[in-house]
């Protein structure tokens, strides 16, 4: 555990905080598909991405940290301009649609691990029991 400073929030590890914005991208994935969300709505992350992927930006990629920062200044007025025209009841619907897609996910990747597992056990097995024969019958020959 970590000695935190009385008042102030414990931090935040990189990986979480990639975490929840990854989810918080999921959720506006979810709102960008939802009927409920207006045409204006829809066209705010389609200019943050024209934004991004545009090769005319107001300071270009390839300088570097600068670069970046308008970049994730445009992610970020994006994503708080989204946040406030997208109805409060949308986004929270949304919200569990990207949960519950998070689960599927995990589940998913649970399914694949097992039938993994289960396919490696019983490919060595099969080659222990073709190793087993070939040294008994090598045993009875001799």
């Amino acid at each position: 555990m970590r000695n935190e400073e009385p008042g102030r929030a414990p931090s935040i590890s990189w990986r979480q905080e990639a975490q929840r914005l990854q989810q918080e991208a999921e959720v506006f994935f979810f709102a960008f598909k939802h009927p409920r969300v207006r045409w204006y709505a829809r066209l705010v992350p389609a200019c943050t991405v024209a934004y991004l992927f545009s090769p005319v930006q107001l300071i270009p990629s390839f300088i570097p940290v600068i670069g970046f920062l308008d970049d994730f200044a445009v992610i970020l007025l994006g994503a708080n301009l989204l946040r406030r025209i997208i109805p409060a009841d949308v986004l929270a619907e949304c919200r569990q649609l990207a949960e519950a897609a998070e689960t599927r996910r995990k589940e998913e990747i649970r399914s694949t691990a097992a039938a993994a597992g289960l396919a490696a056990i019983v490919t060595l097995w099969l080659f222990a029991a073709v190793i087993a024969s070939a040294l008994l019958m090598r045993f009875i020959r001799s």
